[in-house]
């Protein structure tokens, strides 16, 4: 079936331009933090792998050393989800048969780099040979989606859709707020000095993703914790901000009040609301100042769902003009919290197994702890969630996979029958995701 790819992180640039992949390094390890996490791991500096610096300072430019020293230790990722999605790129994405190793590393780099240089295997016609149906990236709020509008009036009718992630101006601790406040300022053309108007300019840009295809906002904090504030509290917290005075918990505070205000903006105008929480991010501060996020050093943390959320869904859980899909990377609160709470709020699905949970197991582990609460229909089906555009249809194999075991399972346990299954497999295949984000 098509592929629906309602959250992810593929830069809609490389269609804009529908120009080669530069080379196997760029594609398959400089954009991965999966990948380079794991050499890293291992005691493999970042900069021998060629992955940028925020200043710009001296990194390995040579991408076959890069690709080598990859390939040298490629067996590090044999049993995780990353090598999984890796053979079955080189396998049945690029027809490479062999496997990946510190013999056949430049063979297999000439290989690549050959196909990689043919119309084959351009962006666009790689997204068609995917048959991936829609593609969301995320983007900020004063991100300008000239890309998403170029394609948008371009002869090529394909879905890439942008998605609302207002957390660089929502989380006062981020070190980059003031400066992405004033970006945002310039966006609008007016300036953010108030709370005030740092909700109406979030209205507004929402309005223009909605333009250009927009269905869903996405909210990464680091609890779920949501909570509203009278206007004078939330103007206090975000002039101390402005003035560089606010702590920890003032910004605790702001996100939680801003994610009351996101829901009461997606009740009015549609977008489904995505929580993504319990995720420690940066936590090593060396790569954090030295290549900046994103880097494979964001940690899962314990997260607490039934009274963090409770504000939330008795406010909007029970309207049926809201959606809110809730990830997390806590595992213990499946079954225990997460489960329950979808199988009872009208409002609430439950996002996939996410992250670092993105495996067989992690995906097995899901649907056991999630079904029999949760059931199947308070879930929205699999999202790739991905930086690496040629491992979505890696990810979604994977996914289809693990879904048609554990369905097998119950057909063999006369827990459902075979026709009921073969339903549900379309169901968590396409239909839930397409469904569940207006797509």
């Amino acid at each position: 079936m098509p592929i629906i790819s309602p959250h992810g992180h593929v830069d809609p640039q490389i269609f804009v331009d529908n120009e080669p992949f530069p080379n196997p390094t760029e594609l398959f390890l400089i954009p991965d933090h999966y990948v380079f996490r794991m050499l890293y791991s291992q005691g493999i500096r970042l900069e021998s792998l060629g992955i940028p610096t925020i200043d710009g300072s001296q990194v390995e430019t040579d991408p076959r050393k890069s690709w080598q020293l990859f390939a040298d230790h490629y067996y590090l990722f044999n049993g995780t989800p990353s090598g999984t999605w890796l053979d079955h790129e080189f396998n049945i994405v690029f027809g490479i048969k062999e496997k990946l190793n510190k013999a056949n590393a430049q063979k297999i780099y000439d290989e690549l780099s050959e196909k990689l240089s043919s119309n084959e295997y351009l962006p666009r016609t790689l997204f068609d040979k995917f048959k991936i149906e829609v593609l969301s990236t995320t983007d900020a709020p004063f991100d300008s989606l000239h890309q998403h509008k170029f394609i948008k009036e371009s002869d090529w009718p394909r879905r890439i859709l942008p998605a609302f992630r207002p957390d660089g101006v929502t989380d006062l601790s981020n070190p980059l707020w003031k400066k992405n406040i004033e970006k945002l300022s310039i966006t609008v053309g007016y300036e953010i000095d108030s709370y005030k108007k740092l909700v109406q300019s979030l209205q507004e840009r929402r309005n223009f993703f909605k333009s250009l295809g927009a269905t869903s906002t996405d909210h990464g904090v680091m609890t779920p914790r949501a909570h509203d504030l009278d206007d004078t509290e939330a103007e206090k917290l975000f002039q101390k901000a402005l003035n560089g005075k606010s702590t920890l918990e003032d910004a605790d505070d702001f996100t939680a009040h801003m994610l009351i205000k996101m829901a009461d903006m997606s009740v009015e105008d549609g977008l489904v609301m995505q929580i993504h929480a319990g995720a420690y991010r940066n936590h090593n501060y060396e790569i954090y100042t030295k290549y900046g996020t994103d880097k494979g050093a964001d940690i899962p943390m314990q997260c607490e769902y039934v009274k963090n959320m409770q504000e939330l869904l008795n406010r909007h859980g029970n309207n049926p003009n809201f959606t809110v899909i809730v990830f997390t990377l806590d595992e213990t609160t499946y079954s225990r919290e997460l489960a329950p709470l979808a199988g009872h709020y009208p409002a609430m699905k439950l996002g996939p197994a996410w992250w670092f949970h993105d495996s067989i197991e992690g995906m097995t582990r899901f649907r056991r702890n999630m079904t029999e609460t949760g059931g199947f229909y308070n879930t929205v089906g699999f999202i790739d969630d991905t930086r690496a555009f040629v491992s979505i249809p890696a990810r979604h194999d994977v996914a289809r996979r693990v879904d048609s075991n554990y369905l097998g399972e119950l057909v063999a346990k006369h827990m459902i029958n075979l026709d009921e299954a073969l339903i549900i497999a379309k169901d968590l295949t396409y239909n839930l995701a397409k469904k569940a984000y207006k797509l």
